[in-house]
């Protein structure tokens, strides 16, 4: 399906082994519904790939815009974290993070996997990768078992901000990237069968110095409306 609002945050993460069954249930029954709640916020995922040893866990939330990322609202639950997010935010590793504007997007239905290619351009790139995710969107979306594509430009000074959460996890890194692109599919095998044409197809635009690429499996969504 296509993403809802113009803007997105993607995260990339992983979670010290004594706290990864505890982080689950945490993120399912308080984190996600908090985040969800929040006005301008429209839907929220997480996605795990448990073979991976780096950014196993992969969570994208939906927003009405870029800047639903920093609202006042926002920054006070950041500010404010649960007794239970507290505990929780010391377990976190590895971590990537930024608030993106949605560039392209498209597609029909949810898939059960997604794969995730973060993009650094060559000097230059920014300009002519923006004007090439359109037609990349469209190109990608005709593959076998894809469901969605969507190409989001980061923009980390938008999360990049202290708060208290970011206080509490201060030792887990947390790097950026300069561009996203999302290929959703029917499931692992279909979104795994295409991923060489993919990342081919994002260095045909020729302003691409480095891709990093996962494939996740669909573990939970949340819609704002059932909030």
């Amino acid at each position: 399906m296509a993403l809802k609002g113009k803007g997105f945050m993607a995260v990339w993460h992983d979670i010290k082994t004594e706290g990864e069954a505890e982080y689950s249930l945490w993120h399912t029954r308080e984190h996600m519904p908090e985040r969800v709640s929040t006005p301008g916020f429209l839907r929220g995922r997480r996605f795990v790939d448990w073979s991976l040893d780096k950014h196993r866990w992969y969570t994208l939330y939906e927003g009405a815009e870029t800047e639903t990322f920093s609202s006042d609202v926002y920054r006070a639950k950041l500010n404010s974290p649960t007794p239970w997010t507290t505990r929780m935010q010391p377990n976190f590793l590895n971590f990537v993070r930024s608030a993106c504007e949605t560039i392209a997007t498209n597609g029909v239905g949810t898939g059960g996997a997604m794969a995730t290619v973060r993009v650094h351009y060559k000097d230059g790139g920014a300009d002519a990768f923006r004007a090439a995710a359109k037609a990349l969107a469209d190109n990608l979306l005709q593959l076998d078992g894809v469901t969605g594509v969507h190409i989001g430009w980061a923009n980390p000074t938008v999360t990049r901000v202290k708060t208290k959460e970011t206080e509490l996890r201060a030792d887990t890194g947390e790097d950026i990237f300069d561009a996203v692109v999302h290929v959703e599919g029917v499931g692992r095998p279909e979104v795994t069968a295409v991923m060489k044409e993919v990342e081919r197809q994002i260095a045909a635009t020729g302003v691409v110095r480095l891709q990093e690429a996962a494939v996740y499996d669909l573990a939970y969504l949340l819609e704002s409306e059932e909030l």
